[in-house]
């Protein structure tokens, strides 16, 4: 009887799929322009439990296109089903994003993003981020820092990928986060969408898009801008972004696109402060001069093709340019005159990759995964020292004070294959296989140094393995089980530090990770979807920048950690047995982290908790929705105190004195979006209602504050 059952649902579902659309995760991409935000997915008659709608709206498809995630812990965050993030508030964006730490910056120049204690989250270093499955850090390999994300409006859904991700993406050990933009639909018509919006310190934000398609041909092009006068002294920003995507369908079963994407964003430096100047007043700069230009373009070319026999392409070719411009003078005690001189510093990133994967569905549910990818990069980094200390952008001028040529290049190949065993049991093994090489030539290093001017060579092949064991019971309940290596790519300042009188040689080991993650996820009743797992990730080598005196710093390998605890998230609609369009959602999330030093080379370090590993990350919320009528949603983020340096020590003294434990706090959201008419709706939300003061990203030359209350309001219109 099971195996009739079995075979009707085969049946079922492939004759859902000969009468689909081709590529039918595009509809994942959200209403159209002007459209409601209501949920827009296809339920297919026939369809396994496995990938049943309710589920899919918190977690990745099994075979998500020629990805296998079936035993991976993954989860989705739909922009659709929640009120317009304005402002790129991140605590709002991954609000439904367990263990995902974010510390918080007031301006858009950088992302810093940290998981269960894996590495400082500054710039999201130990983060894979990415976009539509490619990378937009800086540089892949040799500085894997994230300048840029989409803005929200562009973003159809999040995904968050633990484990396995490094085998299925390549480096980081911490997860990917993977930004999927909005696409038109196949055979959508032409509209278009406008949103603009006023709030706290002079913000302004207005985004704007047009879609649809003709014939063959889908669009879309849309433009955003964000400006913020800034919460503190010299942290006014303004940000940019275009996008243009172009696709073409010759059949039903091939499309060929190409994505054009520039982003620029200007803004004030205001610099970092101690502890006692943060409790006197948090808004005091005192680099009322710096400033900071980030500029990113990037264009993808791709193609997805169904070849036939179960087997299916995905190709895609990019090239990003970015550049990194700086102008970074010395802090201004109060009162003092400015400073003489500043630095001025040029990076320049110039990247190309080619991704090819492909999916062979093979037996009854079981599906192979193969595919490569290369990359490399000329990552050119320059400096000034110029006595104009309101130098606008681009000014390369004044006394050449560092001068490096970089290059990284990058190579892999990637196995997987889900097998589908009897009695509803599957397993999942992977391997991949990496090649990274790092090249560094010095002509000009800083006068205040000693040191050999840097000709360096670094390669290494990194192998990884994986393995995922699940198990479907009841109805609509997964267990999972995985194993998995990561490590984290070999950057530039590993290699050698061009501000450091420590001469080249002083490479640290390489950081690797093994991951063991065990859980149960499902939606066994109308409404409810629960994920709860336990994990254990032993971490080596982990590297921290220790200061030899007041020039030289050097990376060093501050010990081995061990990583282990509970993470959780639950999300029960109130309303869902009705079968209605009206939602009331609670939902919540919780992440709970023993960390701990279990080997070191450095006296006293055995027993430490490492930098940015809070022992509880909670985060909660209730929506109330009717589609296409309203959507109001309140949030909130608990984090508990948390060490920000390895040696669990304060630093400073006086003015420039730092706690070493960032202390816990608490801060609450709401934002709403209400429909005048089908195509009118207006915006409105609170951020940190509750006005906290509070700190969560910390450096050794001082803290940055936390943004306070912010309050908006606005609209947008569908045409």
């Amino acid at each position: 009887m099971l195996d009739r059952t079995r075979l009707a649902l085969a049946a079922g579902t492939a004759i859902a799929l000969m009468q689909a659309p081709a590529f039918a995760q595009d509809q994942d991409a959200g209403p159209p322009p002007g459209a409601p935000q209501g949920p827009y997915d296809i339920v297919v008659i026939g369809q396994p439990v496995e990938d049943a709608p309710a589920k899919l709206d918190h977690i990745m498809s099994e075979v998500d296109g020629t990805k296998i995630t079936v035993t991976k812990k993954t989860t989705v965050t739909k922009l659709n089903l929640q009120p317009t993030v304005i402002d790129n508030n991140q605590k709002q964006l991954f609000v439904r994003s367990p263990g995902l730490l974010v510390t918080d910056q007031q301006t858009p120049t950088q992302y810093n993003l940290n998981y269960r204690g894996l590495g400082n989250p500054q710039e999201s270093e130990f983060i894979l981020a990415l976009q539509n499955g490619l990378p937009i850090s800086t540089d892949w390999i040799g500085f894997p820092t994230l300048y840029y994300e989409p803005l929200p409006q562009e973003v159809a859904k999040i995904e968050l990928i633990r484990g396995g991700s490094s085998l299925m993406y390549g480096p980081n050990p911490a997860p990917a986060v993977n930004f999927v933009l909005k696409r038109p639909r196949a055979g959508e018509p032409i509209g278009a969408y406008s949103e603009n919006s006023f709030g706290s310190d002079d913000l302004f934000s207005s985004f704007n898009a047009i879609e649809g398609s003709v014939g063959k041909v889908e669009f879309r092009a849309s433009y955003g801008h964000v400006h913020d006068g800034g919460q503190r002294q010299n942290s006014a920003s303004d940000l940019d972004q275009v996008r243009t995507y172009l696709a073409y369908r010759p059949d039903g079963g091939s499309l060929w696109y190409a994505d054009f994407q520039y982003h620029n964003v200007s803004a004030g430096d205001p610099g970092r402060i101690g502890y006692p100047q943060f409790l006197t007043d948090a808004d005091y700069s005192p680099t009322p001069f710096n400033h900071d230009w980030i500029r990113r373009t990037s264009i993808t070319l791709g193609n997805e093709s169904d070849l036939g026999n179960g087997w299916k392409l995905e190709a895609k070719g990019w090239a990003a340019w970015q550049t990194i411009h700086t102008r970074a003078a010395a802090n201004q005690a109060p009162g003092a005159p400015p400073p003489a001189t500043t630095t001025i510093e040029d990076e320049q990133f110039h990247s190309q990759g080619l991704d090819v994967r492909a999916v062979k569905h093979w037996g009854r549910g079981n599906a192979l995964t193969i595919g490569s990818v290369v990359y490399h990069d000329d990552a050119p980094f320059r400096e000034w020292t110029s006595t104009d200390i309101t130098a606008p952008r681009d000014l390369n001028d004044g006394t050449p004070r560092l001068d490096q040529q970089r290059y990284t290049a990058y190579q892999a190949v990637f196995v997987e294959n889900v097998f589908r065993l009897p009695h509803r049991w599957h397993v999942v093994p992977s391997v991949r296989l990496e090649h990274e090489v790092i090249d560094i030539d010095e002509s000009v290093r800083p006068p205040f140094l000693t040191r050999p001017l840097i000709k360096e060579h670094a390669s290494r092949v990194v192998p990884l393995f994986g393995l995922g064991l699940g198990f479907d019971f009841g109805h609509q309940n997964e267990t999972y089980f995985s194993v998995s290596n990561g490590y984290r790519p070999l950057r530039f300042f590993d290699v050698a530090s061009p501000f450091s009188n420590v001469g080249p040689g002083n490479v640290a080991d390489p950081q690797k990770s093994l991951s063991w993650e065990v859980g149960v996820h499902g939606t066994p009743v109308t409404g409810l979807f629960y994920d709860i797992s336990l994990f254990w990730i032993n971490f080596r080598n982990r590297i921290e920048t220790v200061a030899l005196n007041n020039t030289d710093l050097v990376n060093v390998n501050s010990g081995d950690t061990r990583h282990r605890g509970f993470e959780g998230q639950v999300s029960y609609d109130f309303l869902a047995h009705r079968g209605g369009d009206t939602h009331l959602i609670a939902f919540g999330n919780l992440s709970l982290l023993d960390a701990t030093f279990v080997k070191s080379d450095i006296a006293g370090q055995v027993g430490k908790t490492p930098a940015y590993a809070p022992g509880l990350i909670a985060k909660y919320g209730i929506t109330f929705r009717r589609d296409r009528r309203f959507d109001v949603s309140v949030t909130g983020i608990s984090v508990s105190s948390q060490y920000w340096q390895d040696s669990n020590a304060p630093t400073g003294s006086g003015d420039s004195y730092i706690p070493a434990r960032i202390p816990a706090y608490a801060v609450f959201d709401i934002a709403a979006d209400v429909y005048l008419t089908k195509k009118l709706r207006l915006l409105a939300g609170v951020s940190n209602i509750g006005d906290r003061k509070y700190y969560d990203r910390v450096f050794l030359n001082g803290l940055e504050p936390a943004r306070d209350r912010k309050a908006y309001a606005g609209f947008a219109v569908g045409f």
